[in-house]
């Protein structure tokens, strides 16, 4: 439900990070020079590679796939942009195998950790 907080808070949209988290991620990655957009346009700057460098994701084999690397995805709760593409899956996989946060059973629900929301806003400078 569009009410309901916990997935407002954080989800998984197809296959990436959305919700107030989702949201955060992108807007602390444009405000940082991690990522340039322009409309739908995104583009991974030199600085976005080095902190997707930083945190263990392979820009080499996301860049072979046939899928576009960064893509904006509208969120329905937010009515803002958050990041889709492979960068944004290879994100959200990246907090799931860091302990970082966990996907609820049966639900779309993301839960982050304290310890992972706290690392996730360090590491990619989000917004408070």
């Amino acid at each position: 439900s569009p009410r309901d907080p916990a997935p407002r808070r954080g989800r998984v949209c197809y296959d990436h990070l959305a919700g107030e988290l989702g949201v955060a991620v992108f807007d602390g990655l444009r405000a940082s020079g991690a990522v340039r957009s322009a409309g739908s346009e995104v583009q991974l700057t030199a600085r976005g590679r080095a902190v997707c460098g930083e945190l263990g994701i392979d820009l080499a084999a996301l860049e072979a796939q046939r899928r576009p690397l960064c893509r904006t995805c509208l969120d329905w709760s937010m009515r803002r942009h958050h990041l889709a593409g492979s960068l944004g899956a290879a994100l959200l996989a990246r907090c799931f195998a860091l302990g970082w946060a966990r996907r609820e059973k049966a639900s779309r629900v993301v839960s982050f950790t304290p310890a992972g929301e706290r690392a996730l806003r360090e590491r990619l400078a989000l917004p408070a």
